[in-house]
């Protein structure tokens, strides 16, 4: 592949240059000068040994445009862009969700993060501190502003001359940003500009953008300032704010990777080049800003954790009873439905699975239940059926966490193929213990040499589907982990 290719030959393609990604929630990062006092030397850590260690770490937040959960799965144009990257690198994600901008350089530096996926605006003062890709958007920054309560039975030259469009009436009013924003430094240039002092206020450190816009929309603050992007994909969510007026001039938008790090910088840029080629960029990219009936369906559903919403789904009450009684966490559970059903309880496989935990009726009355469409009933056979597995294979296996994985394959394949494969580890010297030595002689089922040897009782299996099950659903009870809170589903289950 074309990203390989650049690594081994990486020394020669050295680039300085800077990426694309994609309209993210905050172009407002804090400034290299407000991180220098507690700044650290970046660790040496590059392209080659993030494709070394597997993992691709990303400073992200959770927002519209970001990184969010809806409907069970995440979704967000950085998150979309950045999937793909990882798959064509070879890698998997890691995220680390923060509104700490002050701290997020410093994040970058000590290896928490190898991008900042946030939509950064590009200055010479970050640039002294980090490496931006290439810009992928120019975005204005906005003034936020509250349309008149009465606004919609106004006339629209009413409702314009009841808002600021010439920015030298900002002057007396109070503009309330995040601390060590960009938007600081450029309220702070316009001062300049206009010859009179603007009432710059930063609060609320632990907000982020979206909040700034949301508590606008509810008059908690009277003015803040957005990136155009953001503004535009918030204005769908809240009909009673206004956009429209600029305070600077298009700025460059990137991402940001460590000082040290060329290449990645080049790897990415040289990935972002091609991509803009291809037709995917332009399918994520109008997903996210070009509909906005979708924008408003995601923020007010209750499945979307953008603002409100803190559910994966219709069961999640259910759900969190069920794993109760076999003692798992409930997003765990939760990981595996979706990855059974996406959530539909009527699903049906070709192979005559039925409902959220796709049993098939032989199954399901074996625990004594027969309605697999029933929410209630497939959870309880379910359950049933995985601690049945539990039972068997924790004399087989020690350790919970491993054991669980063994679980899940079986739950996928049948215990019978998993324990060939166990076996066949064990008799090939590896620890029959570790879930991903199992999986290499799970994919060795297809061939004569191994599912005819003496210790294969089950025969022949093309066993990819078990291992890409367990890696989907611990990959997805990942972003539940990270994005999810347990609070509404543990009041109501309590």
């Amino acid at each position: 592949m074309f990203i390989r290719r650049f690594v081994n030959i990486a020394l020669l393609l050295i680039i300085g240059g800077t990426m694309m990604s994609a309209c993210n929630v905050d172009t407002d990062l804090a400034d290299s000068q407000s991180a220098d006092k507690n700044k650290t030397d970046p660790i040496l850590f590059d392209l080659d040994s993030i494709i070394h260690r597997g993992v691709l770490r990303v400073i992200i937040d959770n927002s519209s445009t970001g990184y969010f959960i809806y409907k069970g799965q995440p979704m967000g144009f950085e998150y979309d862009l950045l999937d793909l990257y990882a798959k064509e690198i070879g890698v998997g994600l890691e995220f680390h969700l923060t509104t700490d901008l002050l701290s997020t350089f410093d994040l970058l530096d000590k290896g928490i993060g190898d991008i900042i996926a946030y939509s950064l605006t590009v200055t010479k003062e970050r640039k002294k501190r980090v490496s931006f890709t290439q810009p992928h958007l120019q975005a204005r920054q906005m003034l936020i502003q509250r349309k008149p309560n009465n606004w919609r039975s106004l006339k629209l030259h009413e409702i314009e001359n009841s808002l600021i469009r010439n920015q030298v009436d900002l002057v007396g009013e109070k503009i309330i940003v995040r601390p060590g924003s960009a938007y600081v430094d450029r309220l702070k240039n316009l001062s300049d500009e206009i010859g009179d002092e603007l009432n710059i206020i930063e609060e609320y450190p632990e907000a982020s953008t979206e909040e700034f816009i949301q508590m606008v929309s509810e008059g908690v603050i009277d003015f803040t300032i957005a990136d155009e992007h953001v503004a535009l994909v918030n204005s769908t969510y809240y009909s009673n704010i206004d956009v429209k007026t600029p305070i600077s001039f298009p700025q460059q938008i990137a991402w940001a990777v460590r000082s040290n790090s060329p290449l990645l910088l080049g790897g990415l840029n040289d990935w972002i080049d091609h991509m803009k080629n291809r037709p995917e960029y332009y399918v994520i990219f109008n997903k996210y800003f070009k509909n906005p009936k979708t924008h408003l369906a995601r923020a007010k559903s209750d499945y979307s954790n953008i603002f409100s919403g803190d559910k994966i789904s219709p069961y999640d009450e259910l759900i969190v009873e069920a794993a109760q009684t076999i003692g798992w966490d409930w997003k765990l559970l939760a990981a595996q439905i979706f990855q059974e059903s996406r959530f539909n309880p009527k699903a049906k496989s070709w192979a005559g699975a039925v409902g959220l935990m796709q049993l098939v009726p032989r199954t399901g009355m074996a625990y004594g239940v027969t309605d697999l469409e029933n929410p209630k009933n497939s959870l309880k056979a379910g359950t049933q059926h995985i601690q049945w597995l539990t039972n068997y294979w924790e004399r087989k296996v020690v350790d919970s966490l491993e054991r669980t994985k063994f679980i899940l394959g079986s739950y996928n394949v049948g215990q019978g193929h998993v324990l060939d494969a166990y076996n066949l580890s064990k008799k090939y010297g590896e620890d029959p213990m570790q879930w991903n030595n199992v999986t290499k002689y799970l994919l060795k089922k297809s061939e004569e040499k191994y599912f005819k040897d003496p210790v294969v009782k089950y025969g022949y299996c093309r066993c990819t589907e078990p291992v890409e099950y367990v890696y989907s659903i611990y990959n997805l009870y990942e972003h539940y982990r990270t994005l999810m809170s347990d609070s509404s589903v543990v009041e109501t289950s309590s």
